[in-house]
Parts: structure tokens; C-alpha cells; sequence
């Protein structure tokens, strides 16, 4: 992967010119490719990433295993991106295993998840069956620490 993708993919916001001197090249060099980059589709966005349980969020986020069949033209992405276009799919990705699909589903609370597998997912042509997972606490996301402890780790020392 580009070197420049790296730097942003840890941190979004630094700055034109520290990227520049990081990777010995010119702003407008950098300017040039984050476009490129950009305009190609490479990159899709940029977004913070939330500690959500310090957050009074009223939000269920759920882990569900799908599994399909495949359709005769298409394959797997015809199905794959109708579910994709659901707004309660934060995240949908094609699996290799037991199940198919991996989706990433939000609601405002249990029942309305629910609600949402019984009524609209499942119910979908080419659906086989679904296996759903709340997720009760997050430890660590895209790569971040979510509760880090600020104490000292230092032993302390006494006369």
C-alpha cells in the first residue's frame, strides 16, 4: 500500500505539510495524490472514530451471519448489494466459512434490530437463513484502543 495511504489511514487530519515531510516530497505533490486518490475512489471518506459507550447513544449495533444463495447471474453481489442498501447496514462484507455474508446492522434498540431480520432481511429472496450477535461492548476499533487506562503502569516506589 502507498506509504501516504498509511499516514492517512492512522490519522486523517495530519496536515498537508507534516505529510509532506514525512514522505520527502512536495505539498503540492501530496495534494496531488490525496485528489488522485480521491477522484479514483481509493478513497472513499474520512470520519472520526467515536468511543460510542462514552456517548448517550441510543443505539444497538449487531453482528449478523447470512447465509445465501448465490444468484444465477450475479453470483453472490446481486443480493450482496441489495442488502447493502438497507440504511440499518453500516457494513456488509462477503465471507469465506459457513456463512456468506457478514453484516454490520444498527437500530435504535433490540426489537427494532429484530424487527428489521425478521421483516426485511430474512423474508428477501435468496436469504437462507441468519444468525444474529448484539454486541454489548467495544474494546477495540479500526485498530483503536476504546478504553485505555491513564493510570501509570510504573511500580511505585517507597523508602
Amino acid at each position: 500500500m502507498d506509504e501516504l495511504l498509511k499516514i492517512l489511514q492512522t490519522n486523517a487530519l495530519e496536515s498537508r505539510e507534516n505529510l509532506a515531510r514525512m514522505l520527502g516530497c512536495s505539498v503540492t505533490d501530496i495534494e496531488k495524490r490525496i485528489a488522485t486518490f480521491e477522484k479514483s475512489g481509493v478513497i472513499r471518506g474520512y470520519q472520526a472514530i467515536l468511543n460510542e459507550d462514552q456517548l448517550d447513544l441510543e443505539k444497538v449495533t449487531a453482528v449478523i451471519e447470512v447465509k445465501v444463495t448465490p444468484q444465477r447471474e450475479g453470483g453472490f453481489d446481486t443480493i450482496a448489494e441489495r442488502v447493502s442498501r438497507f440504511p440499518e447496514v453500516r457494513s456488509a462484507h462477503l465471507m469465506s466459512g459457513t456463512y456468506d455474508l457478514l453484516l454490520f446492522v444498527e437500530g435504535r434498540t433490540l426489537r427494532e434490530v429484530a424487527s428489521f431480520v425478521s421483516e426485511r432481511l430474512s423474508p428477501l429472496e435468496g436469504v437462507l437463513s441468519t444468525s444474529t450477535h448484539f454486541m454489548l461492548k467495544t474494546y477495540k476499533r479500526f485498530g483503536v484502543l476504546m478504553h485505555q487506562d491513564d493510570s501509570d503502569e510504573r511500580l511505585s516506589v517507597s523508602p
